[in-house]
This record gives C-alpha cells, structure tokens and sequence, in this order.
C-alpha cells in the first residue's frame, strides 16, 4: 500500500507540475466514446504511456491518451480510455486513475460505458444515466490495508451515483431534448460475453444494463469521497428469448455512433456544474 500511495503521490505530481488550474471534474469515457468529451478550451493532452506509473490501455476503442484544459470555464480532467479487470489489471490498477484525480482534487467523477440493454423499454442508442450498481466481479478495489486519509474503511454505498448529479443529467437532457433512461448496471468481469441464462438471472436481480467496467472506479470514488455520475451508452440489446450475436466491432461502432449526443449531455452537465458549485461542496 505504501508503494501504491507513492507511485499514486508521483503521477498526481507529474500531472499538477502541467495543469493551469486543479481539476474539479473528471470524466472517464467507455468503449468507443473516446470523443464523447472536447474539444476543451487550452487543451493538452498525454498518452499514458508518458505518466508514470499509469497502465497501458490494451483494448479496441480505448485510445488510451489523457487530456485536461476547460470546459464552460470549469477545469476538466479526462481520460480516453480505461482500465479492466479482464485485461489482467488488479483492482488497485483499475482505479489507479481516480487515486490520482482524488490527489488533484478532483470532487465530481463522470464515469461513461459501453453496455448491453436488457431492460425491455431500451433500444440500441439509448443513454442511461446508472441509478445504482450490482458488483458480480468477485473484487473490490479496497480490500486490504485501509489508507484513512484515503477514505473510510467501510465507505456507505447506499447512494453510490450522485443522486443530485443523476437529477441534474435528467434536466440537462430534458433540455436537449435528449431521451435518457434510467438504470441498474451490473458490473461483471468479462470478457466472455453473456449467456442467455446469464442474461435472465441479470434481469430477475434487476440489472437494466450489463458490462465489464464502472463498478471499481465508482466504489473508489466514492471510498475517496467524490461524487459520481454514471452514463451507459445502450450498444446492443441482450434479449435471451432471442439471442443475437455481438461483436466488439459492433458494439465500438454502436458508441461511435452515439457518441456525439452523450458528448451534449456531457457538456451540458459540465456546464450546469460550474454554474452551481456553491451546490457541489
């Protein structure tokens, strides 16, 4: 733990000696929705490979670069690509990222993904702002040695996914004229994708959507006390009356294609942030 604290303490460092300002958001993009966020007013941008310590990014549609400047006069920090269990990542390296946010400062965490609709109502396309989440990975990024000056050993997860921040996408959306849905994502560890059985054990534990990332990001978030948005981007409909098979190269393509209206909602929360911090302590 001691290592990881100082590998954490020497990227933040890294980091801080380039920014202009300290980031008060971060945004993590899923699958495909690398673009989901900028153009950013000064804009710089890093591949992680130049950060110390950081993972590399090994997965079709993760570009694997992080790039900071502002947004609505609010300072942002992104990354275009994340980390996962399935890559062969610890817990710990998964959420490396959000440890070093939180040593920045970071206080609002939007967490994006790619995942399987199975929610009735949901169509290929959709946006779903996560209400709550099911961890079936069989990990936790916080088992061991308890840093307290990185959160409480027990953090209270009852209100995982911001409940302001969820009314505040609503409204952003509404006023888009964009349709969001609302859900549970249940976080597995993949990379096999769904059985149909699986998918009807999904459904009846009340999952709506289904994918491998989000859960040990959002667990340290809120271990480290942030607040965090979590936005799904519907890429392909599990229904296991009648199963379809899915593809990487589709499900890459299904967030491509929908990219460009999360990067509006995106922006508009952002913006509606900066214009209420005195809300968002």
């Amino acid at each position: 733990m001691n290592r990881l604290k100082a590998n954490v303490c020497e990227a933040a460092a890294f980091l801080a000696s380039k920014l202009d300002r300290p980031p008060e958001t971060g945004v993590i993009t899923g699958t495909g929705l690398g673009d989901a966020v900028g153009p950013l007013d000064g804009e710089w941008a890093l591949d992680y490979a130049e950060i110390p310590h950081f993972p590399a990014s090994t997965v079709v549609g993760h570009s694997g670069r992080l790039m900071a400047g502002t947004l609505a006069g609010h300072p942002l920090i992104v990354m275009q690509g994340r980390f996962h269990l399935y890559e062969g990542y610890t817990p710990e390296e998964v959420t490396f990222p959000v440890r070093v946010m939180q040593r920045l400062g970071v206080r609002h965490l939007m967490l994006s993904n790619a995942a399987g609709g199975m929610n009735a109502d949901f169509r290929q396309g959709d946006l779903m702002v996560i209400r709550d989440h099911i961890n079936l990975t069989g990990e936790n990024p916080l088992v061991g040695a308890n840093p307290d000056d990185w959160g409480p050993r027990f953090p209270d997860m009852s209100a995982a996914y911001d409940r302001s921040l969820v009314q505040l996408s609503r409204r952003a959306a509404d006023s888009l004229g964009i349709p969001l849905k609302s859900g549970v994502y249940a976080g597995l560890k993949g990379p096999s994708l769904e059985t149909p059985a699986e998918i009807r054990y999904l459904k009846t534990i009340g999952a709506d959507a289904v994918g491998f990332s989000t859960v040990m990001e959002s667990i340290a978030a809120v271990h480290a006390g942030m607040r965090v948005l979590g936005l799904s981007t519907i890429t392909n409909i599990n229904d296991p009356d009648r199963p379809v098979p899915a593809s990487l190269e589709a499900i890459v393509a299904a967030a491509t294609q929908a990219a460009p209206m999360l990067k509006r909602l995106i922006e508009a929360v952002v913006a509606q942030i900066s214009m209420d911090e005195g809300t968002f302590p």
